[in-house]
């Protein structure tokens, strides 16, 4: 009873970490959005990689954390790979195309990559009709990007699916990795990973205008470099390891809808019906897989 209880509680907050983790990242899309448009796509991701992997070891240093092992090293060189490098350069490249309002539909297809990834490298089997719920959400993406004309940004959409691809490998890969390391262990030893060389691209890539870069710019790549870097994970590695990675992941649905929301706000994008409609479509595959992911 008592083991019962404890599985509950931990499922709990869970979902309560994993929720916080997913209001942290609505805010990426908009917010690189606001950073590519004073700064190369390439400079912002060195720059928030930099900084956040300064602030990573910072904190490391001051809790004194162990090394990880030998066997955890390929692990973390997958999250590094997938989210410290791999989506944020795709994502802030394909924003060049395409608008941040546009982009954050593609990440409804993130808690289905993330699945995948759960059942490949985290041994995770969730029941067969949660595979259904979490395809429907998929497809309704793809076929409002499909319905918006594939062809008018195609570098846009193939950057952005690559992406997501990248994403749900370093999601996946981190939460199976934070249950023995810790979850903001994880995220800091995969920044530190990349570090070095992301400090000696951040001198190559230093744009000469960086005077031009205004106020909005400076809060977009700052916002990336400590809530979508670094604190987003913190509370998302933990949420993911204390409710499953197949469960949790699914809040991840929630993301378009908020994303949006701010994009239309600070941004002052479009939010089509179409959007929206999607949105919510995915936004009620929640229940279903939420339910059938055990």
């Amino acid at each position: 009873m008592m083991t019962n209880q404890i599985s509950k509680d931990q499922t709990v907050n869970g979902w309560i970490n994993g929720f916080i983790g997913v209001l942290l990242f609505s805010g990426s899309m908009p917010a690189t959005k606001l950073a590519v448009n004073d700064m190369s796509p390439i400079f912002v991701t060195i720059a928030r990689a930099a900084i956040a992997g300064i602030l990573a070891l910072i904190v490391l240093l001051i809790y004194k954390e162990k090394r990880p092992t030998k066997d955890q090293l390929f692990p973390l060189v997958l999250v590094s790979i997938g989210c410290v490098i791999g989506f944020p350069l795709l994502s802030a490249l394909a924003l060049q195309y395409v608008t941040s309002a546009h982009s954050i539909v593609f990440l409804g297809m993130l808690p289905l990559m993330t699945a995948i990834f759960g059942v490949i490298r985290g041994g995770e089997r969730p029941h067969p009709i949660f595979w259904l719920f979490s395809i429907i959400g998929s497809l309704l993406v793809i076929g409002f990007a499909i319905s918006q004309g594939i062809s008018a940004s195609p570098v846009g959409d193939i950057l952005m699916l690559a992406a997501v691809v990248l994403c749900g490998l370093g999601y996946a890969e981190g939460a199976k990795l934070s249950k023995t390391l810790g979850g903001w262990q994880v995220i800091s030893w995969a920044l530190i990973l990349a570090l070095p060389l992301m400090i000696v691209l951040f001198f190559i890539y230093f744009p000469n205008n960086i005077e031009a870069v205004t106020t909005g710019g400076w809060f977009g790549l700052a916002y990336i470099s400590l809530f979508s870097m670094f604190i987003g994970f913190i509370f998302w590695y933990r949420g993911l390891a204390q409710g499953g990675i197949t469960t949790v992941g699914q809040l991840q649905l929630l993301q378009p809808f908020f994303g949006l929301a701010l994009a239309a706000y600070f941004l002052h994008e479009p939010v089509s019906m179409g959007m929206l409609g999607v949105t919510i479509g995915v936004i009620l595959c929640v229940a279903g897989t939420k339910k059938f992911a055990k």
